[in-house]
């Protein structure tokens, strides 16, 4: 029985992975890319500061980056790194899923425009509120000292690298330093999200989502942190749930809540950032998906017809599928593989450099 509950771990943790990890790579590799080829100082003056406009560009800069939403932390690591300020760091990492154009062409279609004015008023409203929160209340997480990278951030006039020198310092910098960081709590997250999945078993919570008698608000807010929510993914498996007559603002604090309590994203926001990014984050997204979601139910019920009309439905998931890039098995198998080597050589020298440490105190 033991046996089989840690398998069926790993296998749930594996198939996470697969689905998040070519997202990864892809987000480190468009991270080395970015960092070098804008410079420190252009950087600084966009999202370096606490005014509102930083997070206005931050919140709409997603709409040029369609990335899977498990691909957008390392990119928004990689802006704080670069130097912009927690504030646009986490209205980006909020808004990314919202602004996703596939998103809004699936939400759209299954979903029906009514509840897709809705869920992006949620998130852009969420993220402008998670931005100035954040630039005015986390104290010192609210920059990151630059002094640490040594990556060319203050390069000599004489010795100005080229494009190509830029973009391999960063990409070096992305997998040497940035992958780093993030893959070990990546990993050790997915991990537990494995777990935790196996012990709710993911059937179990379909059929609860799907029984509305049972749902509330804050129930599905619960739920949607136990599953490891994809903005995109999961828009059509919510779609079939408000079509068996569950109520429309569960798909506003399904989709926002999974987002902002996805385990290994907090996880690794802890570690690296701090407790107060964490906090700030979670608490403002969670209970803001719960309004949404209320207000969804306010406006809408009880007259609310779902959106089920396969035609309209096919055309949406058609012209979404052009733009969604499906990567194949043997890739998602290599990046995974990519990832927990990354993870593993973290956490391998983390408890080398405390081995040590430990040591010279006992020689002491």
């Amino acid at each position: 029985m033991i046996y089989e509950f840690i398998e069926q771990s790993i296998l749930s943790s594996v198939n996470i992975l697969n689905g998040s990890s070519s997202w990864l790579i892809i987000s480190f590799l468009l991270a080395g890319t970015l960092k070098n080829l804008v410079s420190p100082e252009k950087f600084q003056k966009m999202l370096g500061n606490k005014k509102f406009s930083s997070i206005l560009k931050s919140i709409f800069s997603s709409l040029l980056l369609p990335v899977c939403s498990c691909g957008t932390f390392p990119l928004a690591i990689s802006m704080y790194y670069s130097g912009a300020y927690l504030g646009p760091t986490l209205a980006f990492l909020t808004a990314n899923p919202v602004m996703n154009p596939i998103a809004i062409i699936l939400c759209y279609g299954l979903l029906g425009p009514k509840l897709t004015v809705i869920y992006i008023i949620t998130g852009l409203t969420l993220a402008i509120i998670v931005g100035i929160v954040a630039n005015n209340f986390s104290g010192s997480e609210v920059c990151l000292d630059n002094s640490f990278d040594g990556q060319g951030a203050f390069e000599l006039e004489e010795d100005k690298p080229s494009v190509i020198q830029k973009i391999k310092r960063g990409i070096n910098w992305a997998f040497t330093d940035l992958a780093m960081v993030v893959s070990k709590y990546v990993v050790l997250g997915m991990v537990l999200a494995g777990f935790i999945l196996t012990i709710a078993q993911d059937n179990s919570i379909q059929k609860i989502l799907g029984d509305p008698s049972m749902i509330s608000l804050g129930g599905v807010a619960i739920l949607a942190g136990i599953m490891y929510v994809c903005a995109v993914g999961h828009i059509p498996f919510i779609a079939a749930l408000i079509a068996t007559g569950v109520a429309p603002g569960v798909a506003i604090t399904f989709l926002m809540a999974g987002a902002a309590t996805n385990l290994p994203e907090l996880l690794s926001l802890y570690k690296i950032i701090g407790k107060k990014a964490v906090l700030i984050y979670f608490s403002i997204i969670t209970g803001g998906s719960l309004i949404g979601g209320y207000v969804a139910n306010m406006i809408l019920l009880p007259n609310f017809k779902p959106v089920m009309d396969f035609d309209k439905v096919n055309h949406s998931v058609n012209t979404a599928n052009k733009f969604i890039i499906t990567f194949p098995h043997w890739m998602k198998v290599i990046c995974t593989i990519g990832i927990v080597v990354l993870g593993v050589i973290a956490i391998w020298k983390d408890l080398r450099i405390k081995y040590l440490n430990h040591k010279m105190k006992v020689e002491k």
